[in-house]
């Protein structure tokens, strides 16, 4: 069980986006994905998600290949896009229902309450998703993201826009997620990034121009100055 990237590239008209990209994600890794706007991190999350279909490259999921084997593929992923859409007039828990006959989740209901338990939605479960902060939208956004139990799981900006008590929570939750399944996230946020993982991908003009251990990275600067050095 492992995802596998290999020379993946993405153009929109003259813009390469993504340029010959290659990684590997191993099980119970949490991945920082950095990179300033318009590295390609977001394009790339979405060729992985399969949302978004590659110029060139593969991507393969435990031997999954998210072109040849589409359905079979998305099964393995948890998705939260930076735009974390939801459904708002539907109740918490009447949206995770509606996800998990979409999943076709046995005992629909024992799993939803697990996911309400793991992501602290108890006291918002009856209440509309419309009605709720940026801190609960993004659990909710998780909760949908983690409901039919995932190997990968893909977080674009889960922190962004959140209170120093909600990162602290939500930093928790992403920690935890990776006992059953690897996790890829990007993020601004490089305290957070550096709180949460131990290896980084680090993406400029579309290229990589990093894939190391925190550890390794920082040896001689911050990760601030390095990521500076790198995406100058």
């Amino acid at each position: 069980m492992s995802l596998n990237v290999q020379t993946l590239s993405k153009k929109f008209n003259q813009f390469q986006a993504v340029d010959s990209l290659s990684f590997t994600i191993q099980p119970g890794e949490i991945v920082g994905f950095l990179g300033p706007n318009g590295a390609g991190k977001s394009t790339t999350l979405k060729m992985i998600a399969g949302c978004l279909s590659p110029d060139a490259g593969s991507i393969q999921l435990s031997g999954l290949d998210v072109q040849k084997d589409e359905v079979a593929y998305k099964k393995k992923i948890g998705y939260l896009p930076e735009s974390n859409p939801l459904y708002e007039d539907l109740y918490v828990v009447e949206y995770l229902n509606f996800l998990a006959s979409v999943h076709a989740i046995p005992s629909p209901s024992k799993r939803i309450e697990e996911v309400i338990v793991q992501t602290g939605l108890q006291s918002m479960q009856h209440k509309k998703i419309g009605f709720l902060s940026k801190g609960f939208k993004q659990r909710v956004g998780i909760a949908a993201a983690i409901l039919h139990q995932p190997e990968l799981i893909l977080l674009d900006e889960p922190t962004a826009g959140l209170d120093p008590n909600q990162l602290i929570e939500i930093r928790g939750l992403i920690q935890s997620l990776s006992k059953n399944a690897m996790i890829l996230f990007s993020s601004h946020i490089l305290q957070e990034v550096s709180a949460i993982t131990d290896r980084v991908l680090v993406l400029h003009q579309g290229k990589l121009v990093a894939d190391q251990s925190i550890e390794s990275l920082t040896q001689t600067a911050s990760l601030e100055e390095i990521f500076k050095l790198l995406t100058h």
